[in-house]
């Protein structure tokens, strides 16, 4: 398995991680049987960064993750999320970066799973009413009470990170991009290579559209939240779904599933960018783990990318109301 770094600070990884929110929620029913497997196949595999959340579940994913890893602890690099607050309404989603707060979060969060330290802990989200030297001050204080060991922002604006930085460094921004999300090309992913902060890229598929599973809406699962996501509605579907055959027919000409290709591509943006494509079977995995195998000459990425230029996919990447939690 290919090392890559994640910032200056020491932070090593595999090139490809497994995103663990799916197996306890969001993506339809869950199967905890197989997703445990899931979990301790990919360490078997190397791919032994593991992304969670405190949120995702609420609570659950965690403790997934945590009764997966037990004696195995020394092979996985963990990383968990604080600041977005749940409510009894499902829907409801408020942030917190207040530094009590993210103290008794990392304690809570150890709890959950069952381990001593944290090795990666992002703020999920930047709380636009705490000044980010307050919420990164207090997350500081974790790396040197032993608790945390590196520390991470996710979906957080240019000026934020820096001045996050400027507290304590920062070892790794995570952010969707994937084709056809490639906002964080613009303004953020300058300002981390200027800084020397690693990306972590979340939903390299596209939250699956880019596996070609899904042909018409009605494939999503009832309950599934991407049923509620602009990308996936009405005409922004089928347009959507006319970039990616395009995609497609270039992946088949290759020999290639198109999730393959996505995510080959995603791992070609630079070795300072690392996926976590989310999947809760291990078939999904196994076909995932072989675009690692995958290398793209300069014309070959060219042509997949006007294949799927940003500014022709239709619908932003998550309903209006949660635009106001990105890149702040």
């Amino acid at each position: 398995m290919e090392e890559r770094a994640l910032g200056l600070q020491g932070l090593k990884v595999p090139a490809l991680g497994l995103g663990c929110m799916g197996m306890s929620e969001f993506y339809g029913s869950a199967d905890e049987q197989e997703s445990l497997a899931t979990l301790r196949l990919a360490l078997d595999l190397g791919i032994t960064l593991l992304d969670t959340a405190d949120m995702y579940g609420p609570y659950r994913n965690e403790e997934l993750v945590g009764r997966a890893i037990q004696g195995r602890r020394d092979a996985v690099v963990l990383a968990t999320k604080f600041g977005i607050v749940r409510g009894e309404d499902p829907a409801f989603r408020g942030v917190n970066g207040r530094p009590e707060y993210v103290l008794r979060s990392c304690d809570a969060s150890l709890r959950r799973l069952r381990v001593e330290h944290i090795d990666l802990y992002y703020q999920h989200r930047v709380d636009p009413d705490v000044p980010i030297e307050e919420t990164v001050g207090a997350m500081a204080r974790l790396v040197k009470a032993g608790k945390v060991r590196y520390l991470g922002l996710s979906e957080a604006g240019p000026q934020t990170i820096r001045r996050a930085h400027a507290e304590h460094p920062i070892s790794a921004v995570q952010t969707e991009y994937s084709l056809w999300s490639r906002d964080v090309e613009k303004e953020v992913l300058p300002v981390l290579r200027e800084l020397g902060i690693g990306l972590v890229a979340y939903s390299p598929l596209g939250r699956g559209f880019l596996t070609g599973r899904f042909r018409k809406f009605e494939d999503l699962p009832a309950d599934d939240f991407r049923r509620h996501q602009p990308r996936f509605q009405a005409e922004n579907f089928r347009k959507n779904l006319d970039l990616l055959d395009v995609v497609s027919g270039i992946a088949a000409d290759k020999g290639l599933a198109p999730g393959q290709l996505a995510l080959a591509w995603v791992l070609s943006r630079g070795r300072d960018v690392v996926p976590i494509p989310g999947t809760t079977r291990r078939r999904h995995l196994q076909e995932n783990i072989r675009a690692l195998q995958i290398h793209f000459g300069r014309e070959e990425l060219a042509a997949i990318e006007r294949a799927m230029p940003p500014e022709a996919v239709a619908g932003t990447r998550y309903p209006e109301s949660m635009l106001r939690l990105l890149n702040r």
